[in-house]
């Protein structure tokens, strides 16, 4: 589904990252951890094909095409979706007209509704996007809208994160969904949908299961392994102590 090459990536003429390589299969989920400034974001924007993120070295490729050049409608066009940790408010369009758009011709209005209704937004469908919405509801908004255009390859940025107690069972919920996780549904075998989680908590991995896990940590990424086995690794001994003790376990 995924695959990150020697990839280095500059902002405004700062290098970021460099030499990234992480490959991800059809049907996988994989969780990315990391300090605040690391470059956990950056990846993501630069995997979606933001422009101020400037690829100078690698590749991505997407589904055995490499999408290094292509331009970010082209990416969505092929099935990459994003969900933002601090999406932006858009005034004058209302979250069921988006929800709407995303669905194209596969939807009408009475899709839209019972997915409203299903995920608990039919209080928020005729409101403008995030436009006083709380931080539940704001990351709610951002997975229906991902849940209709019904991407390929789904890049969460801390889905967690400005997300309450009551709230996070809910968001853990509609993930699932999204990456086909719902076993009566969609058994593991059929999985067809991918996805890439940013958390700084991990609390997300509570209610959504990663089979990978990486650490990002200035600018590269030193190691992989279980989700979980680098989670607990980080809380016990940070992200700097966690790297050293994953690799002297693969030596």
């Amino acid at each position: 589904m995924l695959q990150i090459k020697d990839l280095s990536v500059e902002v405004e003429g700062k290098r970021i990252l460099h030499d990234v390589n992480l490959s991800m299969g059809a049907g996988e989920t994989h969780a990315l951890f990391g300090p605040n400034g690391g470059g956990k974001t950056t990846l993501l924007m630069a995997i979606m094909g933001f422009p101020r993120y400037r690829v100078t070295r690698g590749q991505i490729i997407f589904k055995g095409q490499d999408i290094t050049g292509l331009s970010l409608d082209e990416r969505a066009r092929m099935g990459i979706g994003m969900s933002f940790q601090r999406p932006p408010v858009v005034r004058g369009v209302k979250t069921r007209d988006m929800v709407t758009a995303c669905l194209g011709s596969r939807g009408d209005g009475e899709i839209v509704g019972k997915m409203a209704e299903r995920l608990n937004m039919v209080e928020l469908m005729d409101r403008d996007i995030n436009y006083g919405f709380s931080g539940g509801e704001i990351k709610r908004s951002e997975l229906l809208q991902l849940i209709a255009q019904s991407p390929d390859l789904v890049l969460l940025d801390e889905p967690e994160s400005g997300v309450d107690l009551v709230n996070m069972a809910l968001i853990g919920q509609m993930i699932n969904e999204l990456l086909q996780k719902d076993p009566r549904q969609h058994p593991q075998r059929q999985r067809t949908r991918s996805g890439l989680i940013i958390t700084h908590t991990g609390h997300i991995l509570d209610y959504v299961h990663a089979s990978k896990g990486y650490v990002l940590l200035n600018g590269t990424i030193p190691c992989e392994r279980d989700a979980l086995e680098v989670l607990d690794s980080i809380k016990q001994n940070g992200y700097e102590g966690c790297v050293k003790c994953l690799c002297q376990k693969e030596l």
